[in-house]
């Protein structure tokens, strides 16, 4: 019942920031844009209860993307506070890697197939990205690559999951990790080499996927083995 719940309010939160932002209704957009994760918020503290680390660290990570969402959306006034939200969601994905550590503590044994490649196959497209826009991000190029590299290892860290935490949650919180990182690459292309159309819809609406995947992901996480209480 929960899940309806908070699905159908996201939904709908989901629909009016999607039209604010192809109307490009400034006023609506930046009004409904910090109900995002704070719907997120609620649903995470009621649906677990904050009742292990795990939880308690994807929650640490939503806060700091809540701060990221308001500092972004003065960024056409202020071009400073686009760093500022980088920063913000720099510790977002900190906070989401030092969850997904707990998963692998949980079983270090367990091997994860196929995981080399899908490290090879995220680090070549997050370098392959940077270095296309590295020639048009002038003072920007440390920030974006540090941030590049914090996005990618979260990506690899919810792979490892695999095995160590129910099928469901693995497959929640990867989805979510692919949709994070193709938001930031429609947002990076877009803000660095060439406009795309429908751009802030577009990177919205993958964000907020993610947002959502990974949250219903850590509502539903299980672990297979259990070492350590988490």
């Amino acid at each position: 019942m929960k899940t309806k719940l908070f699905s159908f309010i996201f939904f709908l939160v989901f629909i009016i920031q999607l039209y604010a932002e192809y109307t490009n209704d400034m006023l609506l957009r930046n009004f409904t844009k910090p109900l995002i994760v704070v719907v997120l918020l609620v649903w995470l503290y009621v649906g677990s209860n904050l009742k292990g680390r795990f939880h308690k660290r994807i929650f640490a990570g939503l806060i700091f993307a809540w701060l990221g969402d308001v500092l972004l959306i003065f960024q056409k006034d202020k071009p400073s506070f686009f760093i500022y939200g980088l920063i913000a969601f720099v510790f977002c994905h900190i906070f989401y890697i030092r969850a997904f550590t707990l998963d692998h503590k949980s079983n270090p044994n367990h091997k994860t197939p196929y995981f080399l490649w899908v490290v090879g196959a995220f680090a070549i497209f997050c370098s392959g990205l940077f270095f296309y826009l590295q020639p048009k991000l002038g003072p920007m190029q440390f920030p974006v690559l540090m941030y590049a590299i914090i996005a990618t290892v979260m990506a690899i860290m919810t792979f490892n999951r695999y095995g160590k935490v129910n099928i469901f949650s693995f497959k929640l919180i990867f989805y979510a990790a692919l949709f994070f990182l193709l938001s930031d690459s429609i947002l990076a292309v877009n803000k660095f080499s060439q406009p795309i159309p429908q751009s802030g819809a577009l990177i919205m609406a993958t964000y907020m996927i993610a947002q959502y995947l990974m949250v219903y992901g850590t509502i539903s996480r299980q672990l297979v083995v259990t070492r350590t209480e988490v």
